[in-house]
């Protein structure tokens, strides 16, 4: 059996907003050390791997990095905003526009 990729539809409205996103994700991981490691690892070791896994949370710089590990371990995972008031625009459309 042959996995077909799929586009998870988004409702982010301004992609051009995304390279400032992708600085916030890079500082949120320069400042989150642990993560950073854990990453890391995982990125070479890919314990995830075959995982599907979705996460409902406040878009921010914090939880995109995350998101980004966490799909860097091998997992297929989506993140859903549980709260437009709280979405962070920028990080959500580099989310989109840099991974996907």
């Amino acid at each position: 059996m042959v996995a077909t990729p799929v586009q998870i539809k988004n409702e982010v409205k301004d992609q051009s907003l995304a390279p400032l996103g992708k600085q916030r994700i890079e500082w949120a991981g320069r400042e989150m050390p642990v993560l950073r490691q854990i990453q890391e690892r995982f990125a070479k070791e890919k314990p995830l791997s075959g995982i599907k896994l979705a996460a409902c949370c406040h878009v921010t710089t914090e939880t995109a990095h995350l998101a980004i590990a966490l799909k860097n371990a091998g997992a297929d995972a989506v993140l859903i905003a549980s709260n437009p008031l709280s979405t962070q625009d920028d990080v959500a459309a580099s989310l989109v526009v840099d991974h996907g």
